[in-house]
């Protein structure tokens, strides 16, 4: 039985997206610079892209999408770019195993969240799985050596909780555009970042820049976007896991960067608990 070609179409669009999501990690630790010049260059790089998708998308039609933010627009887009900034700047404090395994727990905070804002309902099995992926957040936290070590944890436990609450927000108001939302959070972190970024990086550092801001943020938002309206949540969300698991064997096998036995086992029990929900949902 052959698959639906829409459906393959949505497949192929969200693994890409995975995939070129995946090499964060490997490219913020190639150019080995300050996070804010990091933060700074990514997101001028990731909205020219963006937008220019926008006009190829919308033409005449751009900025409408803009003027129907509004509030919860605003919010998503504070939400998102405190969620960007703590990713970075957590890459530049701990392993990228454990920055992105609170990104990869993101969809079961945001399934909590949701039902205390939102009363949506919580299955029996994700209620467990919330339980079980908070078990290993336990360990990865039990694992750091000293201070510093846990407010590298606190950091990227920043970045999922934030991204997080910009998964309620969009589906508290889906009406909102959310790749105009994007742009405005682009927009932000540029403009926090711009007193404290270097503004004269040698000619590779800023060929990476503009790979990691329109390449790795700029077409992986774009594929993604494009693919998650073809195919169930549920198909996207265990896609999405991909990317926890490639990037740090990415960064591994360059840079022999090992994130520890404890981001180990507390990883592998939060991206399990990440897939059986996912399995489930997929299969009602």
């Amino acid at each position: 039985m052959s698959l639906d070609p829409t459906y393959r179409r949505g497949v192929i669009l969200v693994t890409a997206a995975t995939i070129i999501w995946s090499s964060a990690g490997l490219l913020a630790r190639i150019v080995d610079i300050d996070p804010w010049t990091t933060l700074f260059w990514r997101s001028v790089y990731a909205s020219m892209a963006i937008m220019a998708y926008l006009a190829w998308r919308d033409g005449r039609r751009l900025y409408t999408g803009f003027l129907r933010l509004g509030v919860a627009g605003v919010a998503m887009g504070v939400c998102f770019a405190l969620s960007m900034i703590s990713f970075i700047y957590g890459l530049s404090l701990t392993s990228v195993a454990t920055t992105l395994i609170f990104q990869a727990a993101a969809p079961l905070i945001a399934a909590g969240l949701a039902f205390f804002l939102l009363g949506e309902r919580v299955t029996r099995g994700k209620f467990i799985a919330i339980l079980v992926s908070f078990a290993g957040v336990l360990v990865i936290v039990g694992g750091a050596p000293d201070l510093r070590s846990l407010w590298a944890v606190g950091v990227a436990a920043v970045c999922g909780i934030s991204y997080a609450v910009t998964v309620v927000l969009a589906r508290a108001r889906p009406d909102v555009p959310t790749t105009e939302a994007t742009v405005f959070a682009l927009l932000i972190v540029g403009l926090s970042t711009v007193g404290f970024a270097n503004m004269s990086l040698p000619g590779w550092q800023m060929a990476v820049m503009a790979l990691f801001g329109s390449f790795q943020m700029g077409l992986g938002l774009i594929l993604f976007t494009t693919g998650v309206r073809l195919i169930p949540a549920a198909d996207a969300g265990l896609l999405s896991v991909l990317e926890t698991v490639l990037a740090p064997i990415a960064v591994w096998i360059v840079f022999g960067e090992d994130p520890g036995s404890a981001t180990l086992i507390g990883g592998s029990i939060v991206v399990a608990s990440v897939v059986a929900v996912g399995v489930m949902e997929r299969g009602r």
